[in-house]
């Protein structure tokens, strides 16, 4: 099951969401400590100012009144509040108490503050070193913080838009990432790649124009060899079929067959040649596997002198379907091999996988060291040196790989527990969906027309 975590879109979303809800939570608790404290220090700052205007007032003009909001009283009056105690100050509310330590601070040492008795209007009652009397001056009421306000719409607005804009951000930035690596797996799997498009960073495009190149170069190598190989081998034909008329032509039987048999070696290592050096597009009509099996092993045993047991256990059923060209090759060259290299029975089994279709061949010989298994499927490799002459030129896996990687699967080479080689083949659901589709709509269409 693909996690949307694991590509790098998955992250980059995950990535830019938590910086931003860090960010946006670290300013907004910044914000409103702030705005706290601007309102806390707005009110000390009046209430100072109004104590300074009244003194002012008292000491320049005191025969004028004073405002209605702002009164002198007597130190012997009975409506002076009493000072603060520690019951009182814990009763207080945080802001509330800040605002009176920040008052405290702000005016003269030795200034008395006292807050009026609850119940009336906020009032503070100041009473400097050299006053002789209490001012006592209204307080602006400090709000206590709302829990929702304006600033919780905003910060959704510009989280929103901040979220929208960095997952643009990381598309743009995914989009070539993905082409690539999609363009990677296509030429992995050995299918036509075209130029993946230079867009993004400048590291990534980059390292895009470097994988074209690559591609082309790659390209342009198989290209020349398959040019090579075809020609070579196409080449050589002639010479042989008169070499194979001129030795039937031969009076001494044991020499003629003798001849013969070097003929037909040399004539299959040629076909093997053309096969391995054909590089298009198998454009042969889909076929059901479980029928082409049956079809190919009965072909086998009426042809191969002194073939092998071989065995079918084919479970696949109709939905699993593969150009019949590509089948035909990938058995021919899989039984040649177990006939040669093998022993047995040979076993092709066929059934539905976790991943895909899987079609199996295997033998029960003594199957390949595990040195060389890596090496197996390599062209022109022949890990017995004894078997040159034998009509092998070291690409029947070869040709195996090529074709499967070229139908859209994978090939994977591996001995038995039980003893001998074992070739498993998985094709992808969607790949061989494609041929089956093929396969039974033409069906239908004729059933349609009967």
């Amino acid at each position: 099951m693909r996690r949307p975590i694991d590509s790098l879109f998955g992250r980059l979303v995950v990535l830019v969401i938590g910086v931003l809800v860090l960010s946006h939570v670290a300013w907004f608790t910044v914000i409103r400590l702030e705005r706290d404290q601007t309102q806390t220090r707005y009110a000390v700052e009046e209430a100072a100012f109004l104590v300074d205007a009244v003194r002012q007032h008292i000491a320049n003009s005191p025969d004028q009144p004073l405002p209605s909001s702002v009164r002198v009283v007597e130190p012997s009056s009975p409506d002076v509040p009493k000072p603060f105690t520690d019951v009182d100050t814990n009763r207080m509310p945080a802001s509330f108490g800040r605002f009176i330590d920040d008052l405290r601070d702000r005016l003269p040492d030795g200034t008395d503050v006292r807050v009026g008795e609850p119940g009336g209007p906020p009032r503070l009652w100041v009473r400097g070193a050299k006053d002789a009397n209490w001012i006592v001056v209204p307080v602006q009421p400090l709000r206590p913080p709302r829990s929702r306000d304006r600033m919780l719409l905003w910060l959704a607005i510009i989280f929103s838009t901040a979220v929208m804009a960095a997952l643009f951000a990381a598309w743009q930035l995914q989009t070539p990432l993905r082409s690539l690596a999609q363009a990677v797996g296509r030429f992995g799997r050995g299918e036509p790649t075209p130029p993946v498009p230079e867009r993004g960073p400048r590291e990534l495009r980059q390292l895009t124009h470097g994988f074209n190149q690559m591609v082309r170069e790659v390209e342009q190598t198989e290209s020349d060899r398959a040019v090579m190989l075809a020609g070579v081998a196409h080449d050589l034909k002639t010479p042989l079929a008169r070499l194979r008329l001129r030795a039937e032509m031969m009076d001494e039987a044991k020499v003629r067959d003798g001849v013969v048999r070097d003929v037909d070696s040399m004539a299959h290592i040629v076909d093997q040649f053309l096969v391995f050096a054909h590089d298009g597009a198998d454009r042969s009509e889909p076929a059901e596997v479980d029928q082409q099996c049956e079809r190919i092993v009965r072909s086998y045993r009426a042809v191969t002198v002194g073939a092998p047991s071989v065995q079918t256990r084919l479970t696949a059923g109709r939905d699993f379907a593969l150009p019949a060209a590509t089948l035909d090759r990938l058995l021919s060259n899989l039984l040649d091999n177990a006939h040669a290299y093998g022993a047995p029975p040979i076993v092709i089994e066929t059934l539905r996988g976790a991943n895909g279709w899987i079609l199996r061949v295997m033998d029960s010989g003594s199957g390949i060291a595990a040195q060389d298994l890596i090496k197996a499927s390599r062209p022109f490799v022949r890990l017995d040196p004894a078997r040159g002459g034998s009509g092998h030129s070291g690409l029947g896996l070869a040709i195996v790989e090529r074709l499967v990687r070229r139908a859209g699967g994978e090939c994977d080479i591996r001995n038995r527990e039980e003893g001998g080689l074992q070739i498993t083949m998985t094709f992808p659901f969607d790949v061989v969906a494609r041929s089956a589709e093929m396969l039974h709509g033409d069906e239908l269409h004729e059933a349609r027309m009967m």
